[in-house]
């Protein structure tokens, strides 16, 4: 199954990549990790709105917010816990 990332939502990890310095490599690990479960099931998370759903990133505040299409699986937003809640809600095709 093939990944997108909305341009936004790339700049948003790698940023936080940037942000974590030393720990940025166990960051990679656990988004990678959440993909994965992500790709293996991609309904078994919460839908947070009508076909977006939401993956929490284990150990780091953040959450995958994703949608799935005929193409794959398209990730909307890498979302910090404390950051605005809807200011991804643009993104949705």
């Amino acid at each position: 199954m093939s990944l997108r990332f909305d341009e936004d939502a790339r700049h948003e990890y790698l940023e936080a990549i940037g942000f974590y310095g030393r720990a940025a490599e166990r960051f990679v690990q656990a988004v990678d990790a959440a993909i994965a479960q992500i790709r293996g099931d991609p309904k078994r998370f919460r839908e947070v709105e009508p076909g977006v759903r939401s993956c929490r990133v284990q150990k780091f505040p953040y959450s995958i917010l994703y949608t799935r299409d005929v193409q794959g699986l398209f990730v909307l937003a890498l979302k910090h816990d404390r950051r605005d809640p809807d200011y991804w809600r643009y993104r949705v095709p």
